[in-house]
């Protein structure tokens, strides 16, 4: 039986990226679940904090989403059931929903900042600070495709 020849260094990269993430969705959503809230949820009030207080909205919450979510709707009102967004219709066209974060919702990022912070820290333990901010700008040409 013939030996499989080295997969091509995209193939590598693409298979490297993708246990990467893996690895760091697990360590995001290991840290935000004490506090009741999903990863998808935390980008979501992230993004309404970015524009507060102005309301947002919905399909531009979602074009800002780090992951693309066609249940971006379904994701605003479980936020509004905890308590933690709020929604308004648009003056001129009642079917636009615009959102708002709430001050329970800024309480509660406020709280996981330090959380956040030391999750991104243990993830790149094994790197310097150069190393993080090279691997950054080296996969920013990704993300924009």
């Amino acid at each position: 039986m013939a030996a499989h020849p080295d997969p091509p260094a995209a193939g590598q990269a693409v298979v490297a990226i993708l246990r990467a993430a893996d690895t760091v969705r697990r360590r995001m959503s290991d840290a935000l679940e004490p506090h009741g809230i999903t990863g998808q949820q935390y980008n979501v009030l992230r993004i309404l904090r970015g524009a507060h207080p102005e309301p947002l909205p919905t399909l531009e919450i979602g074009e800002r989403m780090m992951e693309r979510n066609p249940g971006v709707t379904r994701l605003l009102d479980r936020l509004e059931q905890k308590g933690l967004v709020d929604r308004e219709r648009g003056e001129r066209d009642r079917r636009q929903v615009r959102r708002t974060i709430t001050p329970r919702g800024l309480a509660l990022l406020a709280a996981l900042d330090d959380v956040i912070r030391a999750a991104n820290e243990s993830l790149f333990a094994g790197m310097d600070e150069a190393s993080v901010r090279e691997l950054s700008r080296l996969l920013q040409p990704l993300a924009r495709n």
